[in-house]
């Protein structure tokens, strides 16, 4: 077993400051996403970290033409944490079809207002997507574009009214953490989308990658990245120790 805790590698090769190195090989990149970037490129026309991943390579290994990096999945603009992406095609090939066995694991932390009713459970539900509107909506099973989602929960704490939570996710939904939580009276906290009622404008949304777990694509040796979310509120009512705990 591998794991790669934030914090823990210097920046590699001279890697640029504007990202944290969890892992990196002749295959693979993983770092930790800063929030409110976009994974890729959007309307907003603002820079996006496939790019600037590029062009950081680039740079650092003085590599002619086009670099290739694959995108292998996706976080929400506002969510920041760990990410894998794979620098050959190869590489991106197989772990997208680990992704399509399930044995691409992603765990997240989250705040969310109020308690869920249990201490533990799982949540599975039929999600539309309104790509007019980028919402999604909790629907019936059996409408027409819905697909299922399924998490798992624990909560880990509970403090001010807020209660962190540790999820498994074991379906890549949009928003899908977002929406089904909201679904059960949990809205995330700072997330003005699903939970606009109790959050403030500004405020930053409590949703963190917090592992990233595969088989290496060419060693198959089983990879950990694992990053913790800032010691900022409302995550600061929570000790690290507890987090890092939880997630492995």
């Amino acid at each position: 077993m591998t794991q790669h805790l934030s914090g823990s590698n210097e920046p590699l090769d001279g890697m640029s400051k504007r990202f944290e190195v969890l892992y990196e090989d002749n295959h693979l990149l993983g770092i930790v996403k800063p929030v409110n970037i976009p994974v890729q490129e959007d309307a907003t026309g603002d820079p996006d970290l496939l790019n600037l991943l590029k062009e950081d390579v680039k740079e650092r290994f003085n590599k002619p033409g086009n670099v290739y990096m694959g995108l292998v999945h996706r976080l929400d603009r506002p969510v920041g944490g760990a990410m894998i992406f794979a620098k050959t095609s190869k590489a991106a090939s197989r772990l997208s079809e680990c992704v399509r066995t399930h044995s691409f694991h992603k765990v997240y932390l989250t705040v969310v207002h109020g308690k869920p009713p249990a201490s533990h459970g799982r949540l599975t539900d039929t999600l539309l997507k309104d790509a007019k509107s980028n919402t999604v909506t909790v629907v019936r099973k059996g409408t027409p574009g819905g697909k299922e989602a399924i998490l798992d929960y624990t909560v880990l704490g509970s403090a001010e009214g807020y209660s962190l939570l540790k999820i498994d996710l074991l379906t890549g939904r949009s928003h899908q953490i977002r929406v089904q939580l909201s679904s059960i009276g949990c809205p995330l906290y700072g997330d003005q989308k699903y939970g606009a009622s109790v959050n403030r404008p500004g405020q930053q949304i409590a949703l963190w990658s917090a592992l990233v777990g595969f088989p290496h694509p060419v060693t198959k040796e089983e990879v950990e990245l694992i990053s913790l979310p800032p010691q900022t509120h409302p995550w600061d009512l929570w000790s690290k120790e507890l987090q890092k705990k939880a997630i492995r």
